[in-house]
């Protein structure tokens, strides 16, 4: 297909792991009434964002993928001819856990996971205190409405996992996500961090010739101490904007992306022709030591 249409479910999130799936169920049944071929959920969308604290407790969110959210999810999938991505806290096996969004295709069948590569340690973002980094590589999963290339959050901000995937042949590049601004900080660096977050996912629609999709949460969490900053968007293959959601409201939409325009951007824009790999060997370094 050269045109398809894709879903973005943004919204918030309880403390009710049910409640927040029939909640995503209920948004991707509005999304596949609209149209939409593709339909992507947020990081982490059967739970609040539990990474603000160290908490053991919270370990008992997990489960296997596949499992009963997946399982769920396959069956909606089928029902609707759509293909989903879903964010889940996989429990691998006793006391090995990773965050990964499984992929299911239009017919209902299981396609695979992808586990997040790069785990961030910060100020109300302790996930290496919960996920192991990704042991499968960077993965695309070819389905009916095209090759998808899905990476996490985190991820957004390395180029290195954009090139990847995209030359492993990923025809849009997926990004479920949840980030946001602490209460208490001021507008101006609020606008300083969003922007930084879209215009570094927009270069890698612009440098790698495909579309760029991020989904998003929304709302207050941590005793209204994090605003999730929602701003879920598409953007097509030159980084070019088709669509921005709010920064306050959940919002469940659809958008449509040519995937014949990889083809026009690359033959104008030949950053995969010239790319000198002969030369890339320094990147395998944690840092060149230069005196």
């Amino acid at each position: 297909m050269s045109k398809v249409k894709i879903g973005l479910v943004q919204m918030s999130c309880s403390q009710d792991k049910q409640a927040n799936l029939d909640k995503a169920v209920h948004e991707i049944r509005q999304a596949a009434s609209k149209g939409a071929n593709i339909i992507c959920l947020q990081e982490l969308f059967t739970s609040l964002y539990f990474c603000d604290v160290e908490d053991y407790d919270q370990f008992r969110l997990a489960e296997t993928v596949p499992g009963p959210s997946t399982y769920v999810l396959t069956e909606l999938a089928k029902e609707l001819s759509v293909v989903i991505i879903a964010s889940l806290f996989e429990k691998r096996a006793e006391g090995l856990y990773h965050n990964t969004a499984a992929v299911i295709d239009a017919d209902g069948s299981y396609l695979g996971k992808y586990r997040k590569m790069h785990i961030p340690d910060d100020p109300s973002f302790y996930e290496k205190f919960y996920f192991t980094p990704g042991d499968l590589g960077y993965k695309v999963f070819s389905t009916k409405y095209g090759r998808l290339g899905v990476l996490i959050c985190w991820d957004q901000w390395y180029p290195e996992a954009s090139r990847i995937t995209a030359l492993m042949g990923a025809d849009v590049l997926f990004y479920p996500t949840a980030i946001g601004w602490a209460t208490s900080q001021d507008e101006e660096t609020n606008a300083d961090q969003f922007q930084a977050w879209q215009i570094i996912q927009r270069s890698h629609a612009v440098a790698n010739g495909i579309p760029v999709v991020s989904v998003n949460r929304v709302g207050l969490e941590q005793d209204g101490a994090m605003k999730f900053w929602g701003g879920s968007f598409v953007a097509n293959s030159q980084g070019r904007i088709l669509y921005q959601a709010s920064h306050e409201t959940e919002e469940t939409e659809v958008v449509e992306v040519d995937l014949s325009e990889a083809d026009h951007f690359r033959i104008h824009w030949p950053f995969l022709r010239d790319r000198r790999i002969d030369s890339y060997p320094p990147l395998t370094k944690r840092y060149l030591d230069v005196e």
